[in-house]
């Protein structure tokens, strides 16, 4: 497993796995309980996804020491805008069963940041979250919060995949050397769509999704495919083994389509 060093000195697991729209319960319990069997470290979840409490559970009954687990969950845009990102981080802790967690994100861009990054700011400090950062920021929302924080984030995690590359919020967060997370990093299961992706990874005997994840592994990115499936959490895993030619990345990276290609909101026009 490979890991991506942050702007703050603290480590993060190249691939994790993601649980957006896993149900709580023993579906998001029984993946993470998977993943971390299959050598993940690295587990991504939201309040607004409404699985931390199983999530938390999953911690509960694993072997597997606390230390080498990252996890990431994220402030949801109503705490954020009612200013009250202290409450939300402690409902989340409280789900979690955790008295810290390894990256807390805001969510989305939306009004009210500014003081929700103070709190993110505070928490960090007092080590409740190790590192901080944000979703869904686009180069003008990183330069309006960064214009009066302390601290800069240490993650931007965005929607990226072939179809949504998004080389400019790439070049901003290089400017700052923040970590770039990449969620629907399987096309929301359009890699079906692509021939090209099967035809590269034939000669390694690897999937079209094998191949998206180690193509964002090559660009530097985080990457964190949701999963419920043991056998599909295993194969999302079997990906170090081999590596692709400059030749087979400048074609993937050919078949972005700007902003057309998301599959997502749009983070400069959503309401939510």
């Amino acid at each position: 497993m490979t890991t991506l060093t942050l702007n703050d000195g603290n480590t993060m697991p190249q691939l994790g796995l993601g649980v957006w729209q896993a149900k709580d319960g023993p579906e998001v319990t029984d993946a993470v309980l998977a993943a971390l069997d299959a050598g993940y470290r690295h587990i991504d979840t939201a309040a607004i996804y409404k699985n931390e409490a199983g999530v938390g559970r999953a911690l509960d009954q694993t072997s597997v020491p606390r230390s080498e687990i990252f996890i990431t969950t994220k402030l949801w845009n109503d705490n954020i805008r009612q200013g009250d990102a202290e409450t939300g981080f402690g409902e989340s802790l409280d789900k979690l069963g955790l008295d810290y967690v390894d990256l807390y994100l805001l969510h989305w861009p939306v009004q009210g940041d500014q003081q929700a990054w103070q709190t993110l700011q505070r928490l960090h400090t007092a080590r409740r979250a190790r590192s901080i950062g944000v979703s869904n920021y686009m180069p003008e929302h990183l330069d309006a919060l960064l214009a009066q924080a302390d601290i800069t984030p240490a993650v931007n995690q965005i929607e990226f995949h072939p179809y949504c590359q998004q080389d400019d919020v790439l070049a901003a967060c290089a400017q700052h050397n923040i970590a770039i997370t990449a969620w629907s990093p399987l096309m929301q299961g359009h890699f079906r769509d692509e021939p090209v992706l099967a035809e590269i990874g034939q000669p390694f005997g690897k999937t079209s999704p094998q191949v998206l994840i180690r193509w964002g592994i090559q660009r530097g990115v985080a990457t964190i495919p949701k999963s419920v499936t043991p056998s599909r959490i295993r194969e999302n895993n079997e990906v170090f083994d081999f590596e692709l030619s400059e030749h087979d990345m400048a074609r993937i990276n050919a078949l972005d389509r700007g902003n057309k290609g998301r599959f997502g909101p749009d983070p400069r026009n959503f309401n939510f």
